[in-house]
């Protein structure tokens, strides 16, 4: 047997790595009210949460309104005129009423629908009909918009709803803001976007896109055959780090795959396309460059084919050969949860390019929807557990760590300790 054969044939130990027991893991998280209410107060509140990607207000004026599911608050993120992406409540400070209806846009100014206070899109407050008639203690500079804590880090905008964050965003970061620093997103101007309500816990959701176990066996008609082989029958991982309260894996790709014929789609999208990639959506010279980044393939395997960054709590940074894209999970309440894919590709250059990103978008898209669809399943089998507990495997990793991280932060008094 082979090294390689050694690694992905005999027992792992990438649990060992990450420094976590192999103990059962407990179920209430995924289920309990109590718990849920908990993850609200000690992880949506006091974590740094990704809201979208800086190419999403690419000039002054520029805004999108974000929904942060679970919390009850809807931000307002604008470009202002100063350059700076800042984020708002979208509540104004006279009666309360929404500012923005739209959910994205270009204005200098926003005027409240219900009485036309009108603020800059700073947040300052500039007009107020009939100021005279207000009271002298009612002081416009202090009647602005409400301020999120907010911070842009390689063009992911990231806010936190603490009134006074306990850290920044770069130690809450910690070794992911150097891990990942430096990866030419490409594309990222540029997403193929689906959203869903799922009936499933948000770490439900979540769980399912960071382990390669069910592959063989959920994705059998799809990818089957991309992400395992007789090498690797179980698609066990080619690697994992933890990166402090973050982590990343890298899963296993088939280097003999080859596409079936019979699949005369696919193989028209590859005619003559050597070296590109119908997972990848690879239509550019510059994915050299993107692949050349130490985090992407970071063990330089030829079994290798995707990565997957999960950023505390709710944020996957997925990279393939060639390009990008993204999972994030909202929980709206104990069994529910808000779910957004994003596909971001290059411009096509030719209608080869063209076909061969539409090709991709269909097929991950398909690939998505196998997970979406059995994730209800999961959840009514959570919820009537007999035993209350989960065996997780070498390959589930990610989730072992990801629900560590959970349960640490619902206990830690402060954030530092969480993050410790």
């Amino acid at each position: 047997m082979t090294a390689v054969e050694q690694k992905f044939m005999g027992r792992g130990s990438l649990t060992e790595g990450f420094g976590l027991s192999t103990e059962p893991l407990p179920l209430e998280p995924y289920y309990s009210r109590e718990f849920f209410e908990l993850e609200q107060k000690m992880i949506f509140r006091r974590a740094w949460l990704y809201v979208c990607r800086a190419e999403e207000l690419p000039e002054p004026g520029n805004f999108v309104v974000k929904s942060i599911h679970g919390t009850g608050v809807e931000a307002l993120i604008t470009h202002t005129k100063a350059g700076r992406i800042q984020a708002f409540y979208n509540s104004c400070p006279h009666r309360g009423s929404i500012v923005v209806k739209e959910s994205a846009g270009k204005a200098s100014r926003f005027s409240c629908p219900y009485h036309r206070w009108t603020f800059e899109n700073t947040g300052d407050l500039v007009g107020v009909p009939d100021e005279e008639n207000f009271f002298p203690s009612m002081d416009k500079k202090n009647c602005g918009l409400a301020k999120i804590a907010t911070d842009v880090w390689e063009g992911w905008v990231f806010i936190n709803l603490a009134a006074e964050p306990e850290v920044g965003l770069e130690e809450y970061l910690g070794p992911a803001k150097g891990y990942l620093g430096g990866i030419l997103y490409r594309g990222a101007h540029n997403p193929v976007v689906y959203t869903a309500v799922l009936d499933a816990n948000w770490k439900t959701a979540s769980d399912a896109f960071i382990e390669s176990y069910h592959i063989p066996h959920i994705h059998k008609k799809t990818i089957g055959t991309t992400f395992a082989s007789r090498l690797n029958p179980y698609s066990r991982l080619i690697g994992a780090r933890p990166l402090g309260t973050h982590r990343t894996i890298s899963l296993f790709g088939n280097p003999e795959y080859t596409i079936d014929p019979r699949n005369r789609v696919e193989a028209l999208g590859s005619m003559g396309q050597e070296g590109k990639s119908v997972i990848a959506a690879d239509v550019s010279e510059e994915a050299t460059r993107f692949r050349a980044h130490p985090a992407i393939n970071p063990d330089r395997s030829e079994h290798w084919s995707m990565d997957i960054n999960q950023i505390f709590p709710h944020l996957h940074i997925d990279t393939g050969p060639g390009s990008f894209w993204t999972h994030q999970f909202w929980p709206i309440d104990e069994k529910t949860c808000f779910y957004e894919v994003r596909f971001y590709i290059d411009e096509a250059t030719s209608i080869q390019d063209r076909f061969l990103q539409e090709l991709f978008i269909c097929r991950v898209g398909e690939v998505v929807l196998e997970d979406l669809a059995n994730l209800r399943f999961t959840q009514r089998g959570i919820e009537n557990s007999g035993k209350g507990v989960m065996h997780l495997q070498d390959s589930e990793v990610a989730i072992r760590h990801a629900l560590t991280q959970v349960i640490k932060w619902t206990r830690a008094q402060t954030v530092k300790e969480a993050l410790a």
